[in-house]
């Protein structure tokens, strides 16, 4: 403020120090993007860890489980937290936390100790995503929306991409450990940057005072703890439900049962609420709520994708995790290229339209992904995903612009709270769905393989009886020969049964991208929006959802 009373009058109000979008923007990126490495760069590491923790194969998938479940869960409480403290701090805190969390856990050496400090982890990287969504949003000019967001895209889908290939370069040439020492660098760098050129616009620091104030003398601490218990049920259904056969198993039927009746509670517990901790009323506005909505289901199947190409790679094909890791990354490529592009267009062309071709890019590099046979190489499978890269590219920018285009500025941190919650669940969902049915679909591909594999059948028995004749050339005894002759077609069988539930799988996937498109009637564009796109988003709309 000025000290000079006459030159306030003539003057009007303070002037606010220019802010260097792109020195913010590249400030807060190091932060979310190390967070979304983090959440796929220890896959490729789990051997090595179950070798030095003496741990099981169930044992060693609490490492992810825990870190998923604790970003969950901090999602949705960014913009409480970030009313009481700040955004800037709660994202330096969360950073610096997620620092710390990386080192302790290269410094575990039990398996209790690593699930609890990638918990830790978890914590601080769940904050991250949100609240830099919330930075650009208030960063750039209304006109910049869709490049803001093109911008956070390629924070948010790079890092699934990279992180098996970084994360399997690393162990084959230096330890586990430094997947996460390799953060600490980057992330006080990020640190540094973040407190020297990102500020808080004062307007929503003052808005945001006084909804502090009435949350301090009214803490819901009901909301949270209804919040807390049922998404880490709900995380914990999701990830452990294909393990146990779902609701075969009656703890996982159980664990289900509480998330839905918690989840039921908190929901009433924040509509009621004077002062709700997450601001679920925010999903009155049909604008956010269908971005968001068809957003998760995008999410959803991004992760299943990401989930199913590698293990293909490696399983079928022969491809190590490194090698696999490289043959993902055109299509990382391809979203980088492509982003800034649909940012910029984003203005002069229709959202649906955009968000259409993608669709259509999508289902067609998954029907290229179900012609896949043991004989593919690199070249097919990196023109299905270069594909897939363009098409989720055309899907994100614009989703999560117009999802955000009519919240005023003072609720961005809920909005993105909520939208990276959404996004997050809508991922573990499509990564739960697509393993069970790989599992379903492999069983039922064999069975049918299988029952042409009989003593009753001629060609059948002709290939084993070859298969037996080759092996006596070398040396075996008849009886050997023949039942190693038996272990090779069953083999065959076994491989030609996993291809086919891949096959099936990713056709699956890409018609249900194709069923999005009837939802994009649902996808309610703003006029303000319609007539000049991303007005809405740096402007009060008039439509306020209130806490």
């Amino acid at each position: 403020m000025m000290n000079n009373d006459s030159a306030a009058i003539a003057i009007g109000p303070p002037v606010r120090a220019r802010t260097n979008k792109w020195l913010v923007t590249v400030s807060i990126t190091f932060g979310t993007l190390m967070g979304a490495i983090d959440s796929s760069i220890v896959s490729v590491a789990l051997p090595h860890m179950m070798g030095t923790l003496s741990a099981t194969v169930q044992e060693i998938t609490w490492i992810s489980t825990g870190y998923i479940i604790a970003n969950v869960v901090i999602m949705p409480l960014t913009a409480f937290l970030g009313r009481l403290f700040g955004q800037k701090h709660v994202y330096m805190f969360c950073l610096a936390l997620f620092l710390a969390g990386s080192v302790l856990c290269g410094t575990a050496r039990s398996l209790g100790a690593l699930v609890f400090y990638r918990a830790v982890q978890g914590i601080g990287a769940g904050a991250l995503q949100p609240t830099e969504q919330a930075i650009l949003r208030l960063t750039f000019p209304p006109k910049e929306q869709g490049m803001a967001m093109a911008l956070f895209a390629m924070a948010v889908m790079l890092g699934p991409a990279v992180g098996p290939t970084l994360g399997g370069w690393i162990v084959d040439n230096y330890a586990w450990p430094w997947i996460f020492y390799i953060n600490v660098p980057v992330g006080i760098l990020g640190l540094a940057m973040v407190a020297m050129f990102v500020h808080e616009d004062e307007d929503i620091v003052a808005k945001n005072r006084a909804l502090a104030e009435a949350q301090r003398k009214n803490i819901d601490w009901w909301g949270i703890g209804l919040l807390v218990v049922g998404l880490c049920a709900l995380q914990y259904f999701l990830e452990q439900g294909q393990e146990n056969d779902w609701f075969e198993s009656a703890p996982i039927a159980l664990v289900f049962a509480l998330a839905v009746f918690v989840l039921a509670a908190f929901v009433v517990r924040e509509l009621t609420c004077d002062v709700p901790a997450v601001n679920i009323r925010l999903f009155r506005d049909r604008v956010f709520l269908s971005g968001t909505l068809i957003g998760g289901l995008m999410f959803a199947l991004l992760m299943a994708s990401m989930f199913l190409l590698p293990l293909f790679m490696q399983t079928l094909l022969g491809f190590t995790a490194t090698q696999a890791g490289f043959a993902l990354m055109p299509r990382v490529f391809v979203m980088m290229v492509a982003a800034p592009i649909v940012g910029r267009i984003y203005n002069k062309v229709s959202p649906r339209i955009v968000i259409g071709v993608g669709i259509l890019f999508i289902a067609w590099g998954a029907f290229n992904m179900s012609r896949f046979t043991l004989q593919s190489g690199q070249g097919d499978v990196i023109w299905a995903i270069m594909t897939q890269g363009l098409g989720f590219a055309c899907l994100f920018v614009p989703l999560s612009t117009v999802a955000l285009s009519t919240i005023p500025r003072h609720m961005m941190a809920d909005a993105t709270g909520l939208n990276s919650l959404v996004r997050q669940i809508g991922g573990s969902i499509g990564l739960a769905v697509s393993a069970t049915l790989l599992t379903r679909f492999g069983a039922q591909s064999r069975a049918a393989l299988a029952a042409h594999v009989t003593g009753a059948s001629p060609a059948a028995q002709t290939r084993i009886a070859g298969a037996a004749q080759q092996l006596m050339a070398h040396g075996l005894d008849a009886t050997t020969a023949h039942a190693m002759a038996l272990r090779a077609v069953d083999g065959v069988v076994r491989s030609q049964a996993t291809l086919l539930s891949y096959n099936r799988v990713f056709l699956v996937a890409g018609a249900s991208f194709l069923f999005v498109l009837p939802l994009l009637a649902f996808l309610t564009v703003p006029k303000e929006a319609a007539k000049k796109p991303g007005a809405a988003a740096g402007a009060e709309p008039a439509h306020v959802v209130e806490m």
